[in-house]
């Protein structure tokens, strides 16, 4: 077992050596051998996991070259010296199976051939030149996971092209709250769940979601006395640690929220002083909110009216130590069409609360400013001024969606419809994580050029031309970053485990030869590095040896809010410019179930959260060994359809079919059935994750909300059958 982990390098060392002994007269002992391997030291180097995107804090233990485990940083405000699963085992991505280890060039479908880097470079840039010459800069796009390597060198490579539309992956996660937030309070506030007496999660599962900061977070509330309520269609397991679980009807939180201020106003509940001096609207709002009472929302939710009523006096009665958390991908990030509505109340009652920047509610981040190259030394390109082509920020198509985001599920759509011709994509598989895949697989075949960098293969890359191996994260360095009140970075661990991988930093600062644009990136990652770093007072030596230090946090800032008005717009003018309600009122999901279908919703597990980890060999050992990637519906309505617990069923949309076991339980609403996100890969190729589970996705169309074009990715009605046992 342990011959199989020495690396070949190593081994030739030895052999070396070994060879070297005999003649001289020595005589060979594996045994000696083995024993002096066993006895080497190991170093700890620190990381940053990038199995997620929480990014925690780690160490990497090396030995003899290899890795040997890993370790949570103390520091880190992710990871507070703890790692999760998914950090265990994504680790061993520099030895996976199905890693990219050259570059490659697309021949047919799912044949792809080596090509050399130059080969590559050479033709990607001669058809990106014919592109740009055809059809100008505002048809090349760029979509990516922001990470502070690829968030400096991507975007910079494409302003020197022309390129305006770059994209994260946030229409498929959280733009939803994130375009409310901006509208509402200038920006999102997060929860002070460490000195909260009473909050509300609407579908958030800190224990099984992201960090271990989160989970450890909501066990020391719980250990406080904290009143803690969840709502979620799923008795999730972050409701071991909560007050009360409420089950609600899927995509009706708007409702929910909408009640909780007709009690806070009709109960004078509210922070009449907050409200008079840091809202507008409040005429408006008060005016619109009369009409949604309990016993309304109680027919929409399915939530008792009393219920209700309870939830909305413990957060006035304890207001402003009350919050409702600020939400993420969940409940309706990027989930439901009443999406950025829904997260315009959340933070609407929070203003009625009067909790912002009060302890116990909701406050502002204020992190330390980190530097940028000196643009005289290191000049940048012009910012772009070619219109973007996915309809972010443009007048008559989806005015109001942040263009710092923009809508990466959209570009598949968008060249089909002529409208988008190259693209280039990192690190980012969103053929697999959007609905729809069929049409998304099209549309990005349907590009002159696709470009895709990755460390493993994907649904995603399947559709490029050419695919650029990155070394995995074990393997680089990449540029620090400021996380709270401390800078952090990742450094490299190991040596190339495949060695025509290459780190980013140099696949773009190379391939910018090619296109005229060298000028531009005249520094090394060293220079940036430095750069950023500079005003924390912190050396990039110490950091590579520390890898998260804390720096002087910023004196903290009276309250203000960055909305066009500076206070908490109640009346939003600019949604009502572009023809959205201007207060929030009751929109209903499209889709409602029905005596015979399920609204089909999806959500992480403990260990499992994406495609990424659903094609880790360690954790899908986990999932098969338990079952985990079963469907859940509720124990009431399996009785009644003759479904017993572990039988095999076929769900069903007008999209697609699938099968899987189903695990019966009265831990999800009866108009509900889960399915854990990340299962169902499709790459025919890859070497583990294949024929395992079904996706959420292939049963959901591919749409784009009207206000932030997010990707409505529960907005599905299926239906369950029984196929056997």
């Amino acid at each position: 077992m342990w011959a199989n982990k020495f690396p070949r390098r190593t081994f030739l060392k030895a052999t070396a050596a070994t060879a070297a002994a005999v003649g001289v007269g020595d005589v060979f002992s594996i045994g000696e051998w083995m024993k002096q391997a066993n006895a080497a030291p190991v170093t700890k180097i620190p990381s940053l996991c990038e199995t997620c995107s929480a990014a925690c804090g780690m160490w990497v233990h090396v030995k003899n070259g290899r890795i040997w485990k890993v370790t949570g940083q103390k520091d880190h405000s992710q990871s507070k010296g703890r790692i999760c699963a998914r950090g265990h085992a994504g680790i061993a991505m520099a030895y996976h199976k199905d890693r990219i280890t050259h570059p490659m060039k697309r021949i047919a479908d799912n044949h792809f051939v080596p090509i050399t880097w130059e080969q590559a470079y050479g033709e990607i840039a001669a058809k990106l030149k014919t592109v740009l010459k055809e059809h100008g800069p505002e048809k090349v796009f760029f979509s990516h996971n922001p990470r502070p390597t690829n968030k400096f060198y991507w975007p910079r490579l494409m302003a020197a092209v022309g390129s305006s539309t770059i994209q994260s992956h946030h229409s498929m996660c959280s733009t939803g709250r994130d375009v409310a937030y901006k509208w509402t309070t200038g920006g999102m506030a997060t929860a002070d769940i460490g000195k909260t007496k009473y909050i509300v999660f609407l579908g958030r599962n800190y224990v099984e979601g992201l960090s271990p900061s989160t989970a450890a977070n909501m066990e020391a509330a719980h250990a406080r006395g904290v009143t803690m309520i969840v709502v979620d269609p799923r008795h999730s397991n972050a409701c071991l640690f909560a007050s009360q679980w409420v089950p609600i009807r899927p995509g009706t939180d708007l409702a929910l929220l909408l009640a909780i201020a007709n009690v806070l106003l009709a109960e004078n509940l509210y922070d009449k002083e907050f409200v008079d001096e840091w809202c507008v609207g409040f005429d408006e709002f008060r005016q619109g909110m009369k009409q949604y009472t309990p016993e309304w929302a109680s027919t929409m939710t399915d939530i008792p009216a009393e219920t209700i009523y309870a939830i909305a006096r413990g957060l006035g009665n304890n207001r402003p130590a009350s919050c409702i958390e600020q939400g993420y991908k969940a409940p309706n990030g990027c989930n439901y069409a009443n999406g950025t509505q829904m997260f315009r109340m959340v933070a609407c009652v929070n203003a009625l609360l009067g909790n912002y920047g009060k302890d116990g509610g909701m406050k502002f981040s204020n992190p330390p400013k980190a530097g940028s190259l000196d643009a005289k030394k290191y000049p940048a390109p012009p910012k772009p001024k070619a219109a973007r082509c996915d309809g972010a920020g443009i007048k008559g198509e989806f005015p109001l969606c942040q263009t710092s985001q923009g809508i990466v599920h959209l570009m598949p759509q968008r060249a089909l419809e002529g409208k988008a011709k190259a693209g280039f994509l990192y690190r980012i598989n969103v053929a697999r994580n959007a609905p729809g895949p069929e049409l998304l697989t099209k549309g990005y075949k349907a590009l002159d050029l696709l470009v895709v960098c990755d460390v493993k293969w994907s649904e995603t890359a399947l559709c490029a031309h050419y695919i650029l191996p990155e070394c995995c994260p074990a393997e680089r360095e990449d540029l620090p970053a400021v996380v709270s009140s401390t800078v952090t970075m990742r450094t490299a661990a190991i040596g190339l485990v495949h060695s025509e991988c290459k780190p980013l930093s140099q696949i773009v600062t190379e391939f910018a030869g090619y296109i005229g644009a060298a000028k531009y990136f005249n520094f090394t990652q060293d220079d940036v590095a430095n750069a950023i770093i500079k005003p924390l007072g912190v050396k990039l030596d110490e950091l590579r040896v520390k890898g998260t230090i804390k720096v002087k946090a910023p004196a903290p800032k009276p309250l203000s809010f960055k909305t066009k008005s500076k206070k908490v717009e109640l009346y939003c003018k600019a949604f009502a410019d572009h023809g959205f309600a201007p207060v929030p009122q009751w929109e209903p999901p499209y889709s409602k179930a029905g005596k015979d279908t399920f609204v089909l919703i999806h959500g992480k597990q403990g260990f499992m959260s994406h495609t990424v980890t659903a094609s880790d060999p360690y954790l899908l050992a986990i999932a098969r060994r338990d079952g985990l990637e079963r469907l859940w519906i509720n124990a009431d309505r399996a009785q009644k359809m003759g479904i017993k617990d572990g039988d095999l069923v076929e769900v069903a949309s007008p999209q697609a079919k699938g099968r899987v076991r189903v695990k019966v339980t009265e831990r999800v609403h009866p108009e509900a059935a889960y399915l854990p996100a990340g299962y169902g890969r499709l790459v025919p190729f890859l070497k583990t994750g294949v024929g395992f589970g079904i996706s959420p996705n292939d049963f959901t169309p591919s749409r784009a909300e009207a206000i932030s074009g997010h990707a409505m990715m529960m907005e599905v009605l299926v239906t369950v059958r029984k196929v056997g046992e």
